[in-house]
This record gives C-alpha cells, structure tokens and sequence, in this order.
C-alpha cells in the first residue's frame, strides 16, 4: 500500500509545460499537502485482473482495462495478470490539487514494490510524466509528478530539455508554521477537468500569442520571488504574490476564471485577504487564500456564507511512500 501527497502550487505554475520549458525553461515552487491518494496493490488468485476506483473493472487483458493510467502503467512495468488494485482518495478528482499525478505516482510506486524493485523519486516522477505526457498524452506539466514524489515545499527549475533540478525551498520553522496556519483552503464545488484549459493554454505559448507569453514570463518571474519570500520569512510580500499571481494567470486564457470565481476573489479580498488563486489550471476546484491571522476568521465567515467549504491542511514533508509491504 502507498499513500501519496496531493500539492499546492505556490508560484510559477504553468512554467512547467513543456510547450512553455522548452523554449524558456520554467521555474516554480510547489507544496505537498496532508491529503492523499492511496493505492493498493496485491496478489489475485485468479489470473484477470482486477481495478477498484469510482468503479470496478475486472479485466482478462490489459489492452480491455478501460482507466488509462492504471492500464498504461501496468504495460510500463510489465505486469499483465494475477492483479488487484483498489484505490482511495481524501478528495474528489479534477479539483486542481494533482490528484492525476499523485495517483500515478502511488501506482507505479505500488507496482515496482510489488516487483521487488527499487525506484528513486526522480525516476519515480518521471516515469510518472513518461505515462501521462508521453503516453496519454495529457497537456499537463513535471510540477505534479515531482512534488508527488518528493514531498514538502521543493524549488523547481527546469531547463530547455526537461531536466528538473529540485531542491528544498528554504522555509524556517517558524516562517512555516506561520504559512500553514495562515494559508486557507475553501472548495468552490466545481469539478471540471484541466486538460481543455491547459491544452489552450499550451497552444497559446507555441503560437506565441502576446498576452499568453506575456503573462507566462511573469508567473516564472513571481515563482522566484515566492521562492525569495519564502526564504527571507517575508509573507506579507509573499501574500502580495499570491495576488499578482492570479491577475497573470487570468490573462493566461478566458476559461481560467469566471464571474463566480472573481466575485469570491474579491469578497476574500474585500474581507482581508492578501491574495490568492485557483488550484491548478482554473476554471474551478479549490480556491487557495493567503491571510493575516488577525482576518482569517472574517474571510472564513464571508467565503463560507457563499457556499464555499474550507478545508484544513498542513504541509506534508514526504512524498510517496510505501506503508505497508508484506
């Protein structure tokens, strides 16, 4: 069994696309969160195969198993008979957390130990792009995958030919303690899938449509200086980001807000919020907010009189690992 970490970009997301690394390189700074995926995997007696998710699927060829990731990574590590796996999740998909890449992750975690092998967390994260990317073919970036396998708060700079160069973010105790307490989390209730919003996106910066460029230039240039924030315990600054952050990412494409989602913003901000942004590509999901501790209480009161839920989370040091092996 492994349990794996979903995460929360703090800066420069959407750097990580390849449309946009390999002509730029990207940088960004992405946290694991307390919420998890957790991936079972275990020996049948029979030799079909069995998949347990939002529905069951039990299967006597892999090329029959209908869910992509599950289907895909078993022919990448070569299993093809005599499996069950059952996945659990502490949040719904499609709700901009990397809950897609956290569950490849887990499962091809689960599947080499199940082998016998042994796996780093950069081969791990890259064969979990390999899948997704490479594979299925998903618009998406190396952000999830890395920070899935990691763990913790981790800098991440990319170069022109998808190298990944990871690294702790320097955070003091007392500047984290201070972050997770005053960092909020509310669930509009949109669930809506990342691909369409970043597939436009990605054809955007290939075509180097001005305000996409543009704007992507910027969110890389905010990455570094959440990263610096961050370092220096300045969150006041690091608030300050959060909002110019969401106000370049809104220029990104039209389908990233939407009237709802700029009234919440700007009730939150109304309330004492520094700033804030949508979870992963936009268009729904969780709303994240950066507040001083002395408003928390009047932003929680407004955004949850709007029908929004609050979710409660700290950092998670670890990434994906294994707790149990027989």
């Amino acid at each position: 069994m492994t349990r794996t970490p979903l995460r929360i970009p703090l800066g420069g997301g959407g750097t990580d696309l390849p449309a946009y690394y390999e002509q730029h390189g990207g940088f960004l700074v992405s946290a694991a969160i307390n919420k998890y995926v957790y991936i079972l995997v275990n020996e049948r007696f029979e030799d079909s195969i069995r998949v347990s998710y939002s529905k069951t699927e039990i299967a006597n060829n892999i090329s029959d198993i209908e869910h992509p990731i599950v289907r895909e990574a078993l022919r990448y590590v070569g299993i093809n008979q005599g499996l069950e796996i059952v996945s659990v999740a502490d949040l719904p998909s499609n709700t901009g957390l990397g809950s897609s890449s956290s569950f490849t992750v887990g499962l091809l975690n689960a599947l080499h130990t199940f082998r016998r092998e042994s796996i780093s967390p950069a081969q791990l994260a890259e064969e979990a792009y390999t899948i997704e990317v490479e594979i299925l073919k998903e618009p998406i970036g190396k952000q999830d995958q890395y920070i899935a396998s990691f763990g913790g708060i981790r800098n991440m700079e990319i170069s022109t030919d998808g190298l990944v160069r990871i690294e702790p973010a320097e955070v003091h105790n007392h500047c984290l303690a201070e972050m997770e307490s005053n960092l909020m989390l509310f669930y509009t209730g949109i669930q809506r899938s990342a691909s369409d919003i970043l597939g436009e996106q990605s054809r955007a910066v290939k075509e180097d449509a001005g305000q996409t460029a543009i704007a992507m230039h910027e969110i890389k240039a905010i990455g570094y200086q959440v990263s610096e924030a961050l370092r220096s315990g300045n969150l006041y600054e690091f608030g300050n980001h959060l909002h110019h952050h969401w106000e370049a990412k809104k220029r990104l494409v039209e389908n990233v807000s939407s009237n709802q989602i700029d009234h919440w913003y700007n009730v939150a901000r109304m309330n004492g919020a520094l700033g804030g942004k949508i979870m992963g590509a936009g268009g729904g999901g969780f709303f994240m907010f950066y507040c001083d501790s002395s408003c928390k209480g009047q932003v929680r009161d407004a955004l949850e009189s709007e029908g929004l839920v609050e979710l409660r989370f700290t950092i998670e040091p670890e990434g994906s690992k294994v707790l149990v092996n027989f």
